[in-house]
């Protein structure tokens, strides 16, 4: 250990110049994977809250389910009464309004039932209740941007004025922050003309997105419910896929996150390949003196183990610095469950990549010191 770190004084430049790296490589890897996480709680935080343990699709709806599936109140009623389960109706959709303070917001309109399992408990003011047909609870985002309890929501280009009467926890979908309202407003939402009076007494269609299974169906399997009333029935979970990007973002941001944990071992690798190279000669007198294989591998990891971990703690001090930076300006969450997880294997690629060295620190032949060469 005491040649170890006399080499790491005796070379401290190289060493910095190699910890610099490490600590970029981990700082970047943290903050990738902040942003995925962040990204991914944009898009899916609000289906996350879901008290659901199943949800129903229309069975022609194979893609962005949310926005293409529909059901009615028949098939609802059918499903309730063969799983055996409490289901309730679920509309999901994206739109735009502006309210009486001039606040400008883009929301994502959850339609439930308010004396559901659905409705989402409240911090402030009033939650969903059937007396209040044009109420809204909306999520932390949109007070944010400006919306109070108290405020009269337009929907633009439909007229449709709702009444926000409370706060509930923050959540979105589709990186739009998420309100709740009566499943009859979302569907004047959903299915209105824009352009049409606010009045208009047109009929709108008793339909909605999915259906909720708070646990999966007791008297029979999803597989044959969703053969005899022509849905599709996925776990929450898969269900995630159905929101706006989530897929498209997660493969690219865990790409990225692989390539760098490819990019850790083959930097460390090369470094202490050179590393080694350039110290045959001493390699080669420690054993001369009577140094073990085992003692010079010892040596050589000691000093690739300080290297990796101590840049890496100064990279994931790095990637905390930069949350705390962002704050909530951008889609950015680093657990420090998840940056241990990272930084954890960063270390362990890291490490990895000196195995590429170990042969031949090995193989270092004392009779070099003798003069075999000559």
């Amino acid at each position: 250990m005491f040649l170890a770190l006399l080499e790491l004084r005796a070379a401290r430049g190289r060493f910095l110049l190699m910890g610099s790296v490490v600590v970029l490589v981990a700082a970047l890897v943290g903050i990738v994977s902040g942003f995925t996480t962040g990204l991914g709680d944009d898009t899916i935080s609000a289906l996350r809250r879901l008290p659901a343990a199943q949800l129903v699709f229309s069975s022609d709806a194979r893609s962005d389910q949310f926005a293409r599936s529909l059901l009615d109140e028949k098939t609802a009623a059918a499903w309730h009464a063969d799983a055996d389960t409490d289901t309730t109706p679920l509309g999901v959709s994206i739109t735009r309004g502006t309210t009486d303070r001039g606040a400008e917001v883009d929301l994502a309109a959850f339609g439930i039932e308010p004396g559901s399992f659905l409705n989402p408990s409240v911090t402030d003011g009033d939650g969903l209740t059937d007396g209040k047909a044009d109420s809204i609870v909306m999520s932390a985002g949109l007070a944010d941007e400006g919306v109070r309890v108290g405020d009269t929501l337009v929907i633009d280009r439909l007229g449709i004025e709702l009444r926000v009467v409370g706060l509930t926890g923050r959540s979105a979908y589709g990186h739009v922050p998420v309100a709740y309202v009566p499943l009859k407003t979302w569907q004047r939402i959903r299915f209105s003309t824009p352009g049409a009076p606010a009045s208009s007494t047109a009929a709108i269609p008793g339909q909605f997105s999915a259906l909720a299974l708070r646990t999966p169906p007791a008297k029979a399997s999803a597989a044959t419910l969703d053969a005899r009333h022509s849905t599709t029935t996925l776990t929450k979970e898969k269900a995630y896929e159905a929101a706006p990007g989530y897929t498209g973002e997660r493969v690219t941001m865990n790409s990225i996150q692989v390539f760098l944990y490819l990019i850790a071992p083959l930097v460390v690798g090369a470094f202490f390949a050179v590393w080694t190279v350039q110290r045959q000669p001493e390699l080669a007198l420690l054993r001369a003196l009577g140094a073990s294989r085992r003692r010079l591998l010892a040596h050589t990891v000691l000093q690739a183990a300080l290297v990796v971990v101590l840049g890496t703690a100064a990279g994931a001090v790095l990637a905390g610095a930069v949350g705390l930076l962002v704050g909530e300006q951008v889609p950015f969450s680093l657990p420090a469950t998840t940056l241990v997880g990272t930084m954890c294997t960063v270390v362990a690629v890291g490490l990895a990549g000196t195995a590429l060295t170990l042969r031949r620190v090995t193989g270092a032949d004392p009779l070099t010191m003798l003069g075999a060469n000559r």
